[in-house]
């Protein structure tokens, strides 16, 4: 009986100290000394607190920024890029053009290679294209200025030079301006190097060929069938380059048409009889 009265004072007495040793506990901990390590630092809340403004300050600065970025860069695009996105109806026409441009000049070049509709004839086109080439042109000139023996033939030749001269600088002028590339793919010849006819608009051949027709209908006494022929050989020409794949259709219209305003220069520029008489004792 002394036993069991210990063992009901024992588990009386355990409930009793629990809530004494918890008050204890909560006690010591509300020291002084204690509540450093319980409650955080104030300065780290305060400076967690102010990055996290600056941060996000400095988050919307950066996307004010790119915004207004974005905008100016909007408003700033340039016109091309506007017509690309909306393209006008002069726009989608030259376009259009320009296709069928390509489209036809590639149909029209039967002598490009040896493989093609026409690839036999290809050397005889390009025999063809010789005739109207600068270089010949410009040989023949000088070699009949020199044998020339009158005052009228010597004119005519000395200003006959001048407009090859200025058709070769002209046209190389042009083409290094457009630097338009020929519908196929074709390396241009060595006598293409030395006249600087090496891009497709516009044609050089055409623009020759075309200058020495109307130099000649205007000033040489020919009868019709020559006159006839002068005009077709000028024709011919000039799409022969088409056909061997060096120009497009384009290149070879704008030649005719840089001829015959070349043709208009060297009228207003004509040099006279006294003048070519100088030249030719300078040289």
């Amino acid at each position: 009986m002394l036993l069991l009265g210990s063992g009901d004072e024992r588990e009386t007495a355990m409930p009793a100290s629990q809530p004494r040793s918890r008050a204890r506990d909560r006690n010591v901990l509300n020291r002084a000394e204690f509540l450093s390590l319980n409650q955080p630092l104030k300065g780290n809340q305060e400076s967690r607190s102010s990055g996290r403004k600056q941060s996000s300050q400095a988050g919307a600065a950066g996307a004010q920024n790119s915004n207004t970025k974005e905008r100016r860069q909007s408003q700033q695009l340039p016109e091309e890029d506007c017509m690309q996105l909306n393209p006008s109806f002069k726009g989608i026409a030259f376009n259009s053009l320009l296709a069928i441009d390509i489209c036809m000049s590639k149909r029209l070049g039967v002598c490009a290679n040896r493989a093609s509709s026409w690839g036999g004839a290809r050397s005889m086109i390009n025999l063809l294209g010789i005739t109207g080439h600068g270089i010949p042109w410009i040989a023949g000139t000088l070699i009949c200025l020199v044998k020339s023996s009158t005052l009228a033939g010597q004119e005519v030749l000395m200003n006959l030079l001048l407009a090859l001269l200025l058709d070769i600088m002209i046209v190389a002028g042009l083409q290094k301006l457009a630097k338009r590339k020929g519908p196929y793919d074709i390396n241009p010849g060595l006598l293409d190097y030395l006249t600087m006819d090496t891009y497709a608009f516009p044609a050089g051949h055409a623009s020759r060929v075309a200058m020495l027709s109307k130099f000649f209908l205007n000033h040489l006494v020919l009868a019709i069938p020559l006159r006839i022929l002068l005009v077709l050989w000028a024709l011919c020409v000039g799409f022969s380059r088409v056909m061997i794949g060096r120009h497009h259709i384009t290149d070879v219209l704008s030649g005719f048409a840089f001829g015959y305003l070349q043709f208009r220069l060297v009228e207003l520029i004509w040099m006279s009889s006294n003048t070519c008489q100088m030249l030719i004792s300078i040289w």
